[in-house]
């Protein structure tokens, strides 16, 4: 396959699955874009309009069986990614899914075996701070030893505003699952606890949604993560990260100046410079480089970033941080073994 484009298939092209395409179509080298599908049948005609030889395919699976499809995004909501996984591996496609893996840790389980089943790793899971430039250079830092050992890590996480149908279970599920696999690769380690905390919610909240939320993990050797989740900012999309070692600190993600925040209309906040309101904007540059290595990956027969386990373990954390979320008590987290999966 090295010697030809990656001909690409999109499932699900709302806010997410339409910036991949972009980025497929535009973008990305070695590849091409050549379906999508979507249930908004006239959506995903019109994303399929923009780019000259793509066409729009009414069913998802219909998709993955495409003799032209060599590859697949999926950027369909959580709740049908065990389906439309299962058949790109009964496929041999490749795929990238976005995260969630799915909405729980025994599907998401169940598609760790069902690769595993079949001998060789073919999904790559879309927590793209990984491949992010800071986020990167951070880890290589911390790899090499010069700072210590990492002892703690504070993660911040603000949105500038979600819709109300954004409860208090999806900070959890949806937002929060980020930082669980930021900590989970920061330390390269697993996270054995996690205590989700309710602070007093701010104004900007819909009745009975927990918003701002920490989270506070345990690490498996023993090291602590604290988060803060805020969805309804009202600033702008900040988000960073401050590993503090034997030896000295790392941020990733603070814009070097005086820093304030303060909410100054659609333009977001500043910092004397400018807030961005949208996480695409954020992250353009690590989604860049994330979609690259993956086309790249697909076409040498390889998987790299995050694994289907990695999915599955972000789930399981999640699944104790709601019932953490419930009661405010600390939650173990009840991982599979890994060695005895195959």
């Amino acid at each position: 396959m090295e010697e030809h484009e990656l001909r690409v298939g999109i499932i699900g092209v709302g806010v997410m699955g339409a910036d991949h395409a972009h980025r497929i179509a535009r973008l990305v080298g070695n590849a091409r874009l050549v379906a999508v599908s979507d249930p908004d049948t006239a959506r995903a005609q019109a994303v399929a309009g923009q780019y000259d030889g793509v066409r729009a395919i009414s069913g998802p699976l219909d998709l993955v069986a495409a003799d032209d499809v060599d590859a697949v995004v999926i950027a369909s909501p959580g709740s049908v990614h065990e389906e439309q996984i299962l058949a790109c591996l009964e496929a041999g496609k490749y795929t990238l899914c976005e995260k969630p893996l799915t909405m729980d840790s025994a599907s998401s389980l169940r598609l760790v075996r069902a690769e595993r089943e079949r001998g060789r790793p073919l999904v790559q899971l879309g927590f793209m701070r990984r491949f992010d430039p800071e986020y990167a250079r951070m880890k290589e830092l911390l790899s090499s030893g010069r700072l210590g050992r990492t002892l703690l890590v504070h993660n911040t996480h603000r949105n500038k505003d979600v819709p109300d149908s954004f409860r208090s279970e999806m900070i959890v599920r949806d937002s929060l699952v980020h930082e669980v696999d930021v900590a989970r690769f920061v330390f390269d380690e697993e996270i054995e606890e996690i205590t989700v905390l309710s602070p007093a919610p701010s104004g900007h909240s819909p009745e009975g949604v927990v918003d701002p939320q920490i989270a506070i993990f345990r690490m498996a050797g023993g090291g602590i993560v604290t988060n803060e989740v805020f969805v309804r900012s009202q600033v702008g999309y900040e988000v960073r990260c401050e590993v503090v070692c034997e030896r000295g600190t790392v941020i990733a993600g603070r814009p070097w100046g005086d820093l304030y925040s303060t909410a100054v209309g659609d333009a977001g906040g500043s910092w004397g410079g400018t807030v961005p309101a949208d996480f695409r904007a954020r992250f353009a540059r690590a989604y860049d480089l994330e979609l690259q290595a993956w086309v790249d990956a697909c076409r040498r027969g390889e998987v790299v970033g995050p694994t289907t386990w990695d999915g599955y373990a972000a789930s399981a954390v999640c699944e104790a941080g709601l019932k953490s979320l419930a009661t405010g008590a600390p939650v173990p987290v009840d991982l599979a073994d890994a060695a005895t999966l195959g």
